[in-house]
């Protein structure tokens, strides 16, 4: 890779302006602090020998998810440019100002995954969305958005998409995840904004906030090839899934009623039957005060794990099944 200050700078993606058969590394301008300084977000295109669809691959859209960001990387270092046909764009950190300060939330303190695709006269975040969406996103043909866990919580290796389209549910079951979320896009999600422009896209929850796991960067990295390969924009054959993955139709988090040190019973991926354990909350004296039990059959995608609770603390996340 090129050193830092020989890195080029530019605005905005104009594709035209590459070549096929390069890989290039750029800093996007997009906005300014308060000193005047530039804010940028690396940018990494990759265009193949032949002519061909838009991949698009954004991660750290929250300043505390990491896992997607080594998932672009090690996508770059490894890809074959005499096998792709076609563009891939990554976005390895979408949401730079959070990132160095270790925070989820954009620095004025809103969630960037809630406010797409902002508003170009709008305050600092909603800024910042809008020159994400119109200066790179509008270039994808489809998006794969990676994401984690937040804060005190942790993730199973699971898609967000809409299934009543035959082409998000196919792009979701080739990433061979754990289970897969029928979830249509919200407004001011990234993956919504997209839809809204055309561009088939689909969320890929990569695990826990805060770290590095080599497991699931290494599952998230097959998903990658396996779409490449699905859109017929790189030679290579599908690795197919060793188990099938759990298919919800809905999901919701359980929350606590009241405060105290929670015990989490369940696993990652445990499927529940209605009325089995899930979790005990007690004082500190260490007394028991509430139990709480599924409300519903259904599968852990996710749950919590910081045992200090206040009320209204999230216990796990419930999947139901299709």
């Amino acid at each position: 890779m090129a050193e830092f200050q020989k890195i080029p700078v530019i605005k905005r993606i104009k594709l035209d302006d590459y070549k096929n058969n390069t890989l290039s590394y750029h800093w996007m301008h997009l906005v300014s602090n308060g000193i005047a300084q530039p804010i940028y977000v690396p940018v990494i295109i990759c265009k193949g020998i032949k002519e061909g669809p838009v991949l698009g691959l954004t991660a750290a859209v929250h300043g505390n998810e990491l896992n997607g960001m080594s998932v672009i990387q090690r996508l770059f270092n490894s890809i074959d440019l005499k096998k792709l046909s076609g563009t891939i764009i990554g976005i390895p950190v979408v949401n730079v100002p959070s990132i160095l300060v270790n925070e989820r939330r954009f620095v004025d303190g809103t969630d960037l995954n809630r406010i797409m695709p902002g508003d170009k006269d709008g305050n600092r975040s909603k800024i910042y969305a809008n020159r994400v969406i119109n200066r790179i996103v509008k270039n994808f043909d489809f998006l794969l958005d990676l994401h984690t866990a937040s804060f005190g919580r942790i993730n199973s290796y699971y898609v967000r998409a809409d299934l009543s389209s035959k082409l998000a549910k196919q792009l979701a079951l080739i990433q061979n995840p754990q289970i897969i979320l029928n979830a249509p896009p919200k407004d001011g999600t990234l993956r919504g904004a997209a839809a809204d422009l055309g561009i088939d896209a689909i969320t890929i929850e990569v695990g826990d906030p805060d770290k590095f796991q080599k497991g699931m960067i290494r599952s998230s990295l097959t998903g990658v090839y396996n779409t490449l390969s699905f859109l017929k924009m790189y030679d290579d054959t599908l690795e197919k899934a060793e188990t099938k993955a759990i298919i919800c139709k809905k999901s919701y988090w359980i929350y606590s009623h009241i405060g105290g040190i929670i015990q989490v019973h369940t696993k990652l991926t445990q499927q529940l039957k209605k009325g089995e354990l899930i979790a005990t909350i007690i004082d500190v004296f260490g007394n028991k005060l509430k139990e709480y039990t599924a409300p519903e059959d259904g599968v852990v995608i996710g749950k919590s794990t910081n045992p200090i609770g206040q009320t209204g603390s999230r216990l796990i996340h419930l999947g139901i099944l299709k």
